[in-house]
């Protein structure tokens, strides 16, 4: 029997239609979402809640989840439910709405400002988007930068072992002229087991002082226990890396790769592929080492150049194999972000060059706000305990970064 506060669907709806009740309309809408949750689940299961029906069970439920949706009606606290395997996100959400409002807001931005390209002003004209005045488009601007504002100023809890780092270069119009940014992109696995996207900013060059700045930003938020950096080999991010973090860089292999290609005759390039990823598919990092060697010295009379760099760049390399073995696919390079790459480029061109700092942070924020909250609800991407104990091990001795760090000043002297 229902509780003496409860509402029916039944209760929900006359009193919608008699203005029985304030809050009646939102209640009615939780209601209404609950049963469209519960529905979608029970079909990705193969049962209903407190169901037996192992025989067509596909899935397992796992509790729920806490989540705030905002709607017309006012704010209403989703349970989501969650899975033992795989993840479920409720249709109604709309996965990458807050995105295209990004979008249609720099977009807009340009227009008013009288910054935008032709591209941009034929979109401006077939979305039906000129009547708009400078103000309501400050105010649309200014409501998804308070979002955006609260989700990269937001406290980081607990610890991140794995931190990935990226670059991504973009146009903006800055002091009368347009100049080339880099649009830094931070992503953690937290201790949970659960990836985050952790901080994004823009800076004027990939120098050393901006990404010091931006790794302290990130530690004064709260960021510890990291114990691996994977990254590209980004001006200047090594060093930082080694003084704030004091964590050891894992350098992405794929990057490697493809510069290492870049160094040699096309005719070449199969035999060199083939020869450097046997070293990153070594059963240990002994392995690892001696095949590195062994690579190194077969390559000294066709391909001086790339022995000489790979030689250089074992340290970093190699760097993933100290920790657990089924953390190494994810560890050896930043293909993790590609994605996360890929949706921001694809609104990013459409725009071409941005009216300001401002209108690359609010749109690049607004794609990864939405990848966030579709890892929070996807299965966790490492196990909590190898996590544990990859943060338990650190405790036992130095920290790798030491030998990294004396590498680099060594190179530098």
């Amino acid at each position: 029997m229902a509780g003496k506060d409860s509402v029916t669907a039944r209760e929900a709806a006359e009193g919608v239609l008699a203005l029985e009740h304030a809050d009646l309309l939102r209640e009615s809408v939780a209601l209404m979402v609950r049963e469209i949750m519960e529905a979608e689940v029970a079909q990705l299961v193969g049962a209903e809640l407190g169901e037996r029906a192992p025989e067509r069970r596909s899935a397992q439920r796992n509790g729920y989840r806490q989540r705030r949706w905002d709607t017309r009606v006012g704010e209403i606290e989703l349970e989501i439910p969650r899975l033992r395997t795989g993840s479920y996100l409720p249709s109604f959400l709309e996965p990458r709405r807050r995105a295209e409002q990004a979008l249609v807001a720099v977009v807009q931005e340009a227009y008013v400002n009288g910054v935008s390209t032709r591209k941009v002003d034929r979109l401006v004209e077939q979305m039906g988007l000129r009547g708009l005045s400078k103000d309501q488009v400050s105010r649309m601007c200014r409501g998804l930068d308070e979002q955006v504002t609260a989700f990269r100023e937001r406290p980081l809890e607990g610890a991140y072992p794995y931190l990935w780092l990226d670059a991504k270069i973009e146009r903006v119009r800055e002091r009368g002229g347009v100049r080339q940014k880099a649009l830094v992109i931070a992503y953690a696995v937290h201790d949970s087991g659960r990836r985050e996207v952790i901080g994004l900013d823009v800076g004027e060059a990939e120098t050393e002082a901006f990404w010091t700045e931006f790794l302290h930003s990130l530690r004064a938020r709260g960021l510890q226990g990291v114990r691996l950096v994977v990254s590209d080999a980004h001006q200047g991010l090594r060093n930082a890396i080694a003084r704030v973090l004091d964590a050891p860089w894992q350098r992405c292999t794929v990057h490697f790769l493809r510069d290492m290609l870049g160094h040699v005759g096309k005719a070449q390039q199969p035999m060199i592929a083939t020869a450097i990823r046997q070293i990153f598919n070594a059963s240990d990092g002994v392995e690892a080492g001696e095949r590195l060697g062994e690579v190194v010295d077969r390559l000294r009379g066709p391909a001086p150049k790339v022995a000489r760099l790979l030689e250089d760049a074992e340290p970093e390399l190699l760097a993933f194999y100290a920790f657990p073995k089924d953390h190494w696919p994810k560890l050896r390079s930043t293909n993790p972000l590609e994605r996360m790459n890929r949706e921001i480029g694809r609104r990013s061109d459409v725009v071409g060059i941005f009216p300001n700092d401002a209108a690359l942070i609010r749109l690049a924020g607004m794609v990864l706000i939405e990848q966030n909250d579709e890892w929070l609800v996807a299965r966790r991407y490492l196990s909590e305990h190898s996590l544990k104990q990859v943060l338990d091990a650190a405790q036992t001795g130095p920290s790798p970064a030491h030998d990294q760090q004396e590498v680099i000043e060594l190179t530098a002297a």
